[in-house]
């Protein structure tokens, strides 16, 4: 598509000029941050400093930093080259009226809080722009440089946060406040989304006490979150620790500047089990609860909510580290009673791959849907089964995990694998699943999708709307399985907990049963994993 330059728009930090694409005005990487980089690394982010010049926003920035390679072949695509100076977002508009007051979107990208970016196409903002909704999207810090902790960096920062790159979201979300209204925003009108992590990340927002009297968000969407429970600060410290010595700093010589030091790049190659992924860190200023606890506590944020997960989720389940073939082995003597619950005669794998989908996704809709309702919230469950008739042969278990983020932003003809796939009756149908979207942004309540309507899920009305070619909707859906995952959660969180790493022996640290049973002294300052 030819592009011609936008006028410029003033905001708080200077002026910015992005392009024409069509009806919609796009401004690409605008910083909303100052580099993390040097003495910013693992700090709260702080805002961008302002600038004279006028700001060329005609190209994505840098990704954050991440393995582009694992990026591709994850399926999500090309993150481009990712840099540690990655704090940018991106904004489509209809208009450039400060009086427009249009409603607001602000995408979450998912990745298990290793991978992703804002850039692409499947987060593209024209299509809902083009429904007179203003759509931002951003990068925010990822890995071990956005959720880290270690007793070196408590010590700097008594009492501060691990969960770096959920304030860079809520510093993104503070950008969006002061102004959206240049883009033709509602400030006061602003939807929150994402899937999977980002998923995750919307509902930490919910959950996190430094959002509370800040209004700057008013509702969310929770796409495909998961139930694996948040890392507890004692075990992120540990595996930062180890992190420090599989880097070469020996643990007794360790020092926040050492490790702001190393390159950035260091940090991609190390084994999984130093990282905090794929769930953000639960004890530190920022989340000092979980999310299910938080929820189960009621001091969460009340606003409205949709959330829901696809018909196979579990397709993302082995990034996990977790083969559905093996569960039933593993759960010993109530393998049998799970094989009566499902049907024996769809054996072992089949059952394995059903009960991850159901027991890590399918349950925390409906568990938090309760808890958030019971505190007079309006909440609206789904589950996601629609796939265009041409690609429903290679998707025989239904909608894989991430499938459905074209449906909700409008782009199945912008990003595969929808792209040049949809006969003329998906193309309706994905329209009806846009406009409830964009209600849902307007008026707070997605009214219907296709005539069909969505009622709330109660505390008393266990509902959801079967998002299928069909739509329908459903009571108690499920009911038998999930009762069962709800009483099975503890069981998935002790199945679903990583190994602590162990620590390298000699020198630099001993193992991890060494190191639970040195001395005080010895180990002063020194953190110690969970069993």
């Amino acid at each position: 598509m030819s592009a011609s330059k936008s006028p410029v728009v003033s905001t708080k930090e200077g002026q910015v000029q992005g392009l024409v694409e069509g009806q919609v005005f796009v401004f690409k990487g605008i910083p909303y941050a100052q580099p993390p980089v040097g003495n910013l690394r693992w700090k709260a982010p702080l805002r961008a400093h302002a600038w004279r010049h006028i700001l060329d926003a005609s190209e994505y920035g840098p990704s954050s930093m991440q393995s582009r390679q694992a990026c591709i072949e994850s399926g999500g695509g090309d993150p481009g080259e990712p840099d540690e100076n990655c704090l940018h977002l991106n904004v489509w508009t209809p208009k450039l009226d400060a009086g427009a007051k249009l409603p607001v979107v602000v995408w979450l990208h998912g990745g298990a809080f290793v991978l992703g970016t804002s850039r692409f196409a499947a987060y593209d903002g024209s299509p809902l722009a083009m429904k007179n909704v203003v759509v931002v999207t951003l990068n925010y810090r990822l890995g071990h440089l956005g959720f880290f902790a270690h007793p070196k960096l408590q010590e700097e920062q008594p009492n501060g946060p691990a969960n770096f790159g959920l304030l860079d979201q809520m510093l993104a979300l503070e950008w969006v406040k002061d102004n959206i209204a240049w883009f033709g925003g509602d400030a006061d009108n602003v939807t929150l989304m994402g899937e999977s992590a980002g998923a995750k990340s919307v509902l930490a927002l919910y959950c996190s006490p430094l959002m509370r009297d800040r209004n700057l968000f008013h509702r969310g969407v929770a796409m495909s979150s998961y139930v694996l429970a948040e890392k507890p600060l004692a075990d992120a410290r540990y595996c930062g620790e180890a992190t420090a010595q599989r880097l070469g700093l020996d643990w007794h010589e360790v020092s926040m500047e050492k490790l702001r030091g190393i390159a950035a790049e260091r940090f991609w190659p190390l084994p999984s089990d130093v990282n905090n992924a794929p769930c953000p860190i639960a004890g530190d200023s920022v989340l000092p609860l979980g999310i299910r606890e938080t929820f189960l506590a009621g001091e969460q944020l009340d606003l409205p909510l949709i959330i829901g997960s696809t018909t196979d989720d579990s397709s993302v389940v082995t990034s996990f580290g977790i083969d559905p073939a093996t569960i039933l082995e593993k759960l010993g003597g109530l393998a049998d009673s799970i094989r009566e619950l499902y049907g024996a005669q769809l054996g072992d794998r089949e059952i394995g791959r059903r009960m991850c989908r159901d027991f890590v996704f399918t349950v925390l809709p409906r568990y938090l849907a309760t808890l958030h309702a019971a505190r007079g919230n309006p909440v609206w469950r789904y589950s996601f089964d629609f796939t265009a008739e041409l690609l429903r042969p290679r998707s025989p278990d239904g909608v894989r995990h991430g499938q459905e983020i074209p449906f909700f932003l409008g782009t199945t003809e912008l990003s595969p694998p929808n792209q040049g796939f949809m006969k003329e009756k998906d193309t309706l149908w994905a329209g009806h699943m846009l406009d409830a979207i964009v209600r849902f942004a307007r008026d707070e309540k997605p009214g219907n999708v296709g005539g069909v309507d969505w009622h709330e899920h109660t505390e008393a009305a266990d509902r959801l709307l079967r998002l299928a070619p069909k739509v329908t909707p459903e009571t108690d859906f499920d009911k038998a399985i999930l009762d069962v995952a709800t009483l099975c959660i503890p069981l998935i969180d002790a199945f679903a907990k990583p190994k602590p790493p162990k620590m390298p022996r000699g020198a630099a640290g001993d193992s991890r049963s060494a190191a639970s049973t040195s001395t005080p002294t010895k180990n002063k300052g020194r953190p110690q994993a969970t069993p």
